[in-house]
């Protein structure tokens, strides 16, 4: 079985910097094309079904793929991107400016310290495997299927997969990227096959 990790394409916030979380901002121009473009890459690595955050710039992602494969799309709202709190829609040059002292720790140590309001890494981790265990009992860990969600999600899917092997927060996926797994039913066991691939994107 592959699975294919995938960040939604660009949106408005992503150019000037600002955290998104759980804030439903759709894709912008270039994000819209970059999706047509990640559809046309995922060509070669066919599927049998995508499961999508709720967030509409994950939609419409998975929507591209979904309409050039003739493929379902499966909704899951534990795929949405981490709740930042009162820290979304902020830069986070703001944020260290308006939360000097939240910001340093969490800078530190985002694994032990939540933004006002917002969510924990724990709650986030949870959640995240809760989906990707759902998604593999779904498809009996027999299927190719493609995972549309959000920079942070991705990187904590990508953490629990590698085992622990590598810091999330090092894990780095850009807009309308595929990270690829190879799991196997058999001994339960994920391979990172590639990270952060972007080369069907043209411009």
């Amino acid at each position: 079985m592959k699975i294919y990790l995938i960040r939604h394409g660009q949106t408005d916030w992503n150019i000037r910097g600002k955290i998104q979380g759980s804030h439903d901002i759709p894709l912008n121009e270039v994000g819209r094309r970059q999706a047509e473009q990640l559809a046309e890459g995922m060509d070669t690595r066919p599927v049998t079904r995508i499961f999508s955050s709720t967030l509409t710039r994950a939609m419409e992602t998975a929507e591209r793929i979904s309409q050039r494969q003739k493929v379902e799309i499966c909704p899951m709202p534990q795929l949405i991107e981490v709740e930042f709190g009162k820290w979304e829609g902020m830069t986070w040059d703001e944020i260290r400016e308006a939360y000097p002292g939240e910001y340093e720790r969490w800078y530190f140590n985002p694994a032990e310290f939540t933004p006002p309001g917002g969510e924990t890494q724990e709650d986030v981790i949870k959640r995240c495997v809760w989906s990707l265990k759902e998604i593999l009992k779904t498809t009996n860990g027999r299927e190719d299927v493609a995972v549309v969600s959000h920079g942070a999600t991705v990187a904590h899917l990508v953490s629990y997969m590698m085992q622990g092997s590598q810091e999330e927060e090092s894990i780095i996926v850009e807009n309308a990227s595929i990270t690829t797994f190879h799991y196997n039913p058999l001994t339960e066991d994920f391979m990172l096959l590639e990270i952060n691939d972007t080369a069907h994107l043209t411009d």
